[in-house]
């Protein structure tokens, strides 16, 4: 169970954080710093069974019918990048309270939402099942998105939407190889997977691994995706620290890593990785050297750097895979401490263009020689880790299988990468230093904001020599990538080989190109570097967004009386396609002949539609469509349904209040559309659109005969379940992932309606009504506690008669509907309702009923019962389910009505007008 305590911990940390920030403000960071080593220190735990090449796993149903299971797996491959993201993590949490300077709202959204892209970015790295491995990948994806557009600043809107539409594009692809891979193989496990590469071959293996691919592409920034990268920096500094060192982009190269072992050996997974990866990097490189804001020179190195590690992961050696992870600790640890120093010169001189920071060193000499150490093991150089790593991966390229020039080749690329990146290192440095002061008001920031900078570039220096530490766990997380062949030793030292002459070799050109920098810069402002990719793909976004425009243009019409027509067309055409092709389909029901109560129960409905199609009157209209839903209710009462009448009778209650709040603003008489030809028309359309409907009934209840499904839910419901009333369990126990998702689609809306309320009235903006309705006032006052104890009745009883949650919810949602039109300022008692905490509570109390029975090792949703003291009735989690359920269904209700409630007051018009003004 450590895996899942150490992810359960890391969500526990994101919901302490509100306590945690209101009780220490923008210093919540550090408490926060602390949690994420305790979960980095709790996976610790199983280093030794980890370095004994066993493996720490657990495991639950999830989706027994698809054999689908809620599973983690760490080996050394995956601690490695989970320590990483913990790891540095803490770092960045540490350095946030000296960095943060907004309202404590601000500083509550960044910790929350940073906690829990650690959180995602774990259970990325620990998933041992596809599906897992891609809610977490979206995961990633969706809180990208909300970090780089923190704040809701114009600026970032661009690139956090550009950033989501790339990543999740790359999602779509990692999900139709999900769907590949467990379609071809049977199995969702990615430890059987990685474990029997053979079973994948031919086609499904192409396909499949190029998807994978794509996916990976986009999460970590390579050709022709990488342009969303630099963009993201409009983040802010511990955002763009934590996404480019250790989480996001690592996202990529980890899901890499994990399926070499499964494609590699094919010309088109190895060959591609090594010319992608190599031709972003060189390109990565190029750009950075043309940059003057420090983050962006960053970025685009993030882009080289990444572009580096995907060249030597498909290279598909074991030296490959141990080089690859050792440098990709390097690269966690230099870039986070070149992020958070770029972010502290920025605070302390408020500018990060490098020539406007000259002779920095002499006002903050510790912030500039920190910078220089990261810069060196940027560059490659001894003694750092990032030199040990750049070493190992040349001696890597040259081994790239195939001819021996090709190893050369690849080599002799990343060689130039590196030489670039040696340049602009040095150029990043050269600006601090050079020349006379510029800015001599600045001074050093306080040791709490250096600290985490501080340990991050002391530890990438300090583990170039000290690489023997780090030794054992890379090459078993190599081997774990890779099962075949041993990695070799990593060590600061080896000799005199290819490898060290082609680090020497780059440390002179970049010298050279440093020295000739005048020249150089000129030459690359001359020389096109990139395709406009990033126009490219605008372009087609603006087309695609004008394409849904003409398309959704039909939709956007004055009258919904046009709108309604196509629907309507659309369930003729059905009928007159089902008519032709099942001409065997039975003329009518079969369930008997029709009842004296039927044709009383017609015979009312015949005048009350005939009556909705005359009357002018609005309210005569609400009302008249009230007595048709009401009618319908009693007749599914009469069949037998009293589930589907209870909640119909309830939805049209609901109807009726919300059309009232709507038309309380509006003219009582309603206009006449349309001249006599239009009339005709609807007419028409109105009686085919009946008659379809009516064959279809026909034709779908004509067997006079139960379904097998239903059968089977009537003979197996209670027993499976506990609970007596069929409807109700198929809700809350056989089909609840379903209510599950539509509930919370309920609780979204209901979140969004209360996003766009004006407010409620009284507000400048809008005129409250002159005063409170003295008949509906009474009405509420004495139903209002009649309504409220019949829902919590309902509710309780749904498991075993007519009832539920969805219903007790509805009636509740009544109380509160004539509340907002009997008390429009606010009614008592339920005034204090509250959509946001009602969804909230609802959405995690149905989350809570459905992991329950994870911890009984039962899969996800089963029926279980909960333990109770004596006194009080027993409990379950399908109880519990039902009531999130239940505060979802009414948060809708309260944020609708009260969303009606607070519209604008408009101009009243006369009682005899004909038609609105």
């Amino acid at each position: 169970m450590t895996l899942a305590a150490a992810l359960a911990w890391q969500v526990g940390l994101a919901a302490c954080v509100p306590l945690l920030v209101r009780r220490f403000g923008r210093d919540a960071g550090y408490p926060l710093a602390v949690g994420y080593l305790a979960a980095a220190a709790l996976l610790l735990t199983r280093l030794p069974v980890i370095l004994d090449d066993r493996q720490v796993t657990v495991a639950w149903r999830w989706l027994p019918s698809l054999e689908v299971d809620a599973a983690l797996r760490m080996d050394a491959l995956g601690l490695v990048f989970a320590l990483l993201a913990l790891g540095v993590g803490a770092l960045i949490m540490a350095y946030c309270p000296r960095y943060l300077d907004g309202s404590e709202d601000e500083q509550q959204r960044v910790y929350v939402t940073m906690t829990l892209f650690a959180a995602a970015m774990l259970g990325l790295v620990l998933a041992d099942d596809l599906l897992v491995l891609f809610v977490f990948w979206e995961l990633t994806s969706i809180l990208s998105f909300v970090l780089i557009g923190q704040g809701g600043r114009p600026a970032a809107t661009g690139p956090a939407v550009r950033a989501l539409l790339v990543t999740v594009s790359g999602g779509l692809a990692l999900l139709a190889a999900v769907v590949l891979l467990a379609v071809h193989l049977g199995t969702t496990s990615i430890d059987t997977i990685v474990a029997e590469p053979q079973r994948l071959h031919g086609g499904p293996a192409w396909a499949a691994g190029a998807l994978v691919m794509v996916a990976a592409f986009t999460k970590s920034a390579q050709l022709p995706f990488h342009f969303w990268l630099p963009g993201a920096m409009v983040a802010i500094t511990p955002v763009s620290a934590y996404l480019h060192a250790a989480t996001m982009v690592k996202a990529g190269v980890y899901l890499l890593m994990r399926f070499s072992a499964v494609f590699a050996g094919s010309l088109l997974w190895d060959g591609t990785l090594i010319a992608v990866g190599l031709l972003t990097a060189i390109l990565g490189a190029l750009l950075a050297l043309r940059q003057y804001d420090l983050k962006a020179l960053l970025a685009y190195s993030t882009v080289s750097q990444l572009g580096l590690l995907v060249g030597v992961i498909g290279v598909g050696t074991p030296a490959a895979d141990a080089a690859a992870i050792l440098y990709t600790v390097a690269h966690a640890l230099f870039k986070a401490t070149l992020f958070m120093l770029v972010g502290i010169i920025d605070h302390q001189a408020g500018s990060r263009d490098v020539r406007q920071l000259a002779g920095l060193h002499r006002v903050m000499p510790v912030t500039v020689w920190l910078t220089v150490l990261a810069a060196m093991s940027l560059a490659g150089l001894p003694p750092t880790i990032g030199f040990v790593g750049k070493e190992a991966m040349f001696a890597a390229l040259g081994e790239a299988h195939g001819q021996w020039w090709l190893g050369w080749c690849a080599a002799g690329l990343g060689v130039l990468a590196s030489v670039l990146t040696f340049a602009y290192a040095a150029r990043l440095v050269h600006g601090m230093v050079e020349g006379p002061t510029r800015q001599r008001q600045l001074r050093e920031p306080s040791w709490a904001f250096l600290a985490p900078a501080a340990v991050a570039a002391v530890a990438a220096t300090t583990l170039g020599p000290t690489v023997a530490v780090l030794s054992p766990l890379v090459e078993r997380a190599a081997n774990d990538a890779r099962p075949q062949g041993t990695p070799p030793d990593l060590a600061l030292w080896h000799g005199f080989t290819p490898a060290l002459w082609l680090s020497v070799l780059t440390v002179l050109l970049g010298v050279l190109m440093f020295l000739g920098r005048i020249r150089v810069e000129r030459w690359i402002r001359d020389v096109p570097t990139t395709a406009p990719f990033a126009e490219l793909f605008e372009r087609g976004r603006q087309a695609l967004l004008k394409t849904g425009s003409v398309v959704a243009r039909t939709a956007h019409l004055p009258e919904p009386a046009t709108y309604l027509a196509r629907p309507l067309l659309t369930v003729v055409a059905l009928a007159g396609v089902a008519a032709v092709a099942l001409p065997e389909a039975p003329a009518g029901p079969g369930g008997g002949p029709a009842r004296p109560g039927d044709w009383l129960l017609l015979g009312l409905l015949v005048p009350a539609l005939a009556g909705l199609l005359v009357v002018r009157s609005a309210l005569a209209a609400i009302s008249l469509t009230g007595v048709v839903g009401l009618l319908l209710s009693a007749w599914f009462l009469t069949v037998g349904a009293p589930d589907v009448a209870l909640t119909l009778m309830l939805v049209e209650v609901l109807t009726a209040v919300v059309i009232m709040l709507a038309v309380r603003q509006q003219p009582r008489r309603l206009a006449p559309v349309g001249g006599r030809l239009s009339v005709v028309g609807a007419a028409v359309l109105a009686a085919a659109t009946g008659v379809a409907a009516a064959a279809g009934t026909a034709v779908l209840t004509g067997r006079g005969e139960l379904s097998v499904p239903g059968w089977w839910y009537l003979d197996r419901a209670e027993e499976l379940t506990g609970g007596a009333n069929v409807v109700n369990t198929i809700l809350v126990d056989f089909r609840a992932l379903d209510t599950l998702g539509e509930a919370v689609v309920l609780a979204v809306v209901a979140l969004g309606l209360v996003r766009l309320a004006p407010g409620r009235p009284g507000g400048p903006d809008h005129t409250v009504p002159a005063g409170d309705d003295l008949v509906l006032s009474l009405a509420y006052r004495v139903l209002a506690p009649v309504l409220l104890l019949a829902s919590a009745v309902l509710f309780l009883r749904g498991h075993e008669e007519t009832g539920g949650g969805f219903i007790g919810a509805l009636l509740a949602g009544a109380a509160v509907g004539l509340g907002e039109l009997a008390h429009p300022g606010g009614a008592p008692l339920l005034s204090r309702l509250r959509s946001a905490p009602l969804a909230a509570a609802g959405l995690l109390t149905a989350t809570s009923a459905a992991l329950v029975p994870l911890a009984a090792g039962r899969s996800l949703l089963t029926p279980l019962a909960l333990a109770t003291p004596e006194p009080l009735p027993s409990l379950s989690t399908s109880l519990l389910f039902d009531f999130g359920v239940y505060l979802m269904v009414l948060a809708l209700v309260v944020a609708a009505v009260r969303r009606l409630g607070a519209a604008p007051a408009r101009p009243s018009v006369q009682p005899d007008s004909g038609r609105a003004r």
